[in-house]
Formats: C-alpha cells, sequence, structure tokens
C-alpha cells in the first residue's frame, strides 16, 4: 500500500454541521467504525491476565509506549501549588515526545519512512492537548487512528487484535493515567460528572467487551468494591471503576452518575452494544470532538471543502466553532482535574489550605 500514497500532513477538515455529516457518511468514518468493532470482537470473553501472542509488532509498540511513560518520570511536575489546573511540565513532556517521535517510529518494523511525518501527527495528539495541558476522548482517538495506520502500513495485523487492545492499548490507558496523575491534566471537551470518565471512552467500550457473556458478573457488580477490586487486574471496566473510585470521593451514583445509571443494564452484551451506539453518536458524532479530527492520505476527508468566505466567522477568529449539545462539549472552560481535588482534599485533612489566584472548588472534593 505504501507505494501507491502520496502520504500527506493531516490536517483538520471539520467546521460545520454539514462537513460533520458528510464525515459521518465517509468511507473513513465506516473504516473507524469497522476498527471498533473489529477490535471490539477481538476481545469479547477475553481477560487483561489472558495469555496473549505478541508479535514483532506489538512489542515493538510496547516498547514505544513504554519510552513515552519514561520520558514523563524524566519530566517531573514544577512547583505548582497555586494551580488546581495542568502543569505547565507537561508542555516540556509533549516536546519532549515530539523530538523523540521520529527515533521511536524508526523502531517499528515494516513502516516506511517517508510515512512517519504523517502518522506521527495522530501519535504526538494522542497524549493531550499542549497548550490547554488537557485530555479527553479526541485524543483518545488519535491513539486509535494511530494504531489503525499502523496496521495498514503492515507493522501489525489483523491476528494481532487481541494484543493490540489488552497489550497495546491498555499499556497507552496505563502511560495516560501516569500522565494525568503527574500533570493533573484537565478534563477536554467535558462536562464533568455528566460523562462515562473525565478522560477515557474506549476502555469502557472494550471493558464490556470482555465481560460479555460472563457467568456471574454483572453490570451492577461495579457497585460493589470488592467485586471491583477483586476484578480489576481481569477487565478494564472494572480497572476504571476501580480508579475513578481512587481519585473521587463521595459514592459513584454521584461523582458518576451515567456510569451508574448503564450500570442497571440486564446484561454485558446490551451494554456493549450501547457503548458502540454511544460513541458514534458522543465521539464521532460530536462537532467540538470531531471539528479537531485531522485527515491525512491514511484517512481522508472527503466532504466539502469551504472557501474563506463561507467559514462561519467564530471558526475563522478561533479556529473552531462551539456546539452545546450533548456532554462532549466543554467550550474550552477549565475544568480542575480530579487529582487536583483531591490532593486538596489531603491538604485540607492536613490542616493545609490551598491559595492563590485561579483556585476554585470542584464537585465532591
Amino acid at each position: 500500500m505504501t507505494a501507491a500514497v502520496a502520504f500527506r500532513i493531516p490536517q483538520k477538515a471539520i467546521l460545520t454541521k454539514e462537513q460533520l455529516t458528510a464525515f459521518q457518511d465517509s468511507p473513513t468514518h465506516k473504516s473507524i467504525v469497522s476498527y471498533v468493532e473489529t477490535l471490539n470482537s477481538s476481545v469479547i470473553g477475553v481477560k487483561l491476565t489472558d495469555e496473549s501472542p505478541q508479535s514483532t509488532g506489538i512489542r515493538a509498540i510496547i516498547q514505544v509506549l513504554d519510552r513515552v511513560e519514561a520520558l514523563a518520570k524524566e519530566t517531573p511536575p514544577v512547583d505548582n501549588a497555586a494551580s488546581r489546573f495542568g502543569n505547565p511540565a507537561f508542555r516540556t513532556f509533549y516536546d519532549k515526545v515530539g523530538e523523540a517521535s521520529l527515533s521511536l517510529h524508526q523502531s517499528l518494523p515494516s513502516l516506511a519512512a517517508d510515512a512517519i511525518p504523517e502518522i506521527s501527527v495522530y501519535f504526538t495528539q494522542a497524549w493531550g492537548n499542549r497548550e490547554r495541558i488537557d485530555y479527553g476522548s479526541g485524543m483518545e482517538l488519535n491513539f486509535l487512528c494511530w494504531i489503525m495506520c499502523l496496521e495498514r502500513l503492515g507493522v501489525v495485523e489483523e491476528t494481532d487484535h487481541r494484543a493490540l487492545v489488552i497489550k497495546v492499548f491498555w499499556r497507552y490507558i496505563e502511560v495516560m493515567r501516569t500522565l494525568q496523575s503527574t500533570y493533573w491534566l484537565e478534563p477536554a471537551g467535558s462536562h464533568g460528572v455528566w460523562g462515562l470518565d473525565d478522560y477515557h471512552f474506549l476502555p469502557f467500550l472494550f471493558g464490556s467487551a470482555q465481560l460479555r457473556g460472563h457467568k456471574y458478573l454483572r453490570p451492577k457488580s461495579i457497585r460493589d468494591n470488592d467485586i471491583v477490586e477483586e476484578f480489576s487486574k481481569d477487565y478494564m471496566y472494572f480497572a476504571c471503576i476501580r480508579f475513578i473510585n481512587s481519585v473521587k470521593t463521595a459514592s459513584l451514583r454521584w461523582h458518576s452518575p451515567m456510569l451508574d445509571d448503564i450500570s442497571a443494564v440486564k446484561t454485558w452484551d446490551k451494554l456493549n452494544e450501547g457503548m458502540i451506539k454511544m460513541y458514534l453518536d458522543q465521539v464521532l458524532g460530536k462537532l467540538p470532538v470531531m471539528q479537531h479530527f485531522l485527515f491525512g492520505s491514511l484517512l481522508p476527508y472527503e466532504g466539502p471543502i469551504l472557501s474563506s468566505t463561507e467559514i462561519p466567522q467564530d471558526v475563522a477568529h478561533h479556529g473552531h466553532i462551539h456546539d452545546h449539545s450533548g456532554w462532549a462539549d466543554g467550550c474550552g472552560i477549565p475544568v480542575p482535574s480530579a487529582f487536583a481535588a483531591a490532593e486538596a482534599e489531603k491538604q485540607k485533612q492536613a490542616g493545609v489550605r490551598l491559595a492563590g489566584p485561579g483556585i476554585r472548588p470542584v464537585p465532591f472534593d
């Protein structure tokens, strides 16, 4: 495939609802949805702890992710005690990832050198936004597209799908938890508790697939802390619930009402099917998310292109447009990290009161 492709640096293309609708009817959209469904199917009934053969490509990708985590550990947060928002050291980390990107991609087997500039954009974008110091489902989508491109370019194959989810994707989530807790990344494009998670969507989707057909665990089991603790090593879904419980106070009902609501679904099969529909609607179907999506040669945009006179005024001025429908829209309003809230609670219990400009309370801290 590489010989026939004229690789190019991915660019934004979606500015309006009409362009979003065109994207939703496009082959690229169908490819992304198909890839999510394929990966989802590959882990039905599979535990994180199950043995999974790892190809040369899978091992190489995991080494890349390990290196990214090492860069974070080499870049500690700066003293930013007066703020409960993102730590500026994240920008230094982000720049280091950018500088290392070429050599990291050169370590991947069977990857054409001329493809690296294109796919490395998805890789870099997958770690968060450098300027806002935030992270959300749009960045997670970039990681999905990165591994999707790697498969198209021959680094991994169809036989790697299971390992891509339970080894590669889960390793990515582990690295992101390191970044979120180290740099207090703010939730991007979130209405706080009204989402699944301040940051992620896909581990709940793939995690519910892992649990499909389970003999005795049910969606309502997430309300039992002992069960969550016991099965968090085997299933992404329980691991995510355990993580949320570890950084947020009060009950699941209060800090994660959507997760609590959907736990009333009778079976994991139904829940998993609902997650896929929700992903199409709340991520791939939301303008505030997809206006930041980047299209290149591997994932092309094939919808209408706006002339300069057709670009909405607020897009021309701010670079993006706001759509106030749905929980995915954050409208650029900074939301303190849950880690900041947890640290504030710890300081408060220790008799230390945080003070300074920009500090404001967040729910349930």
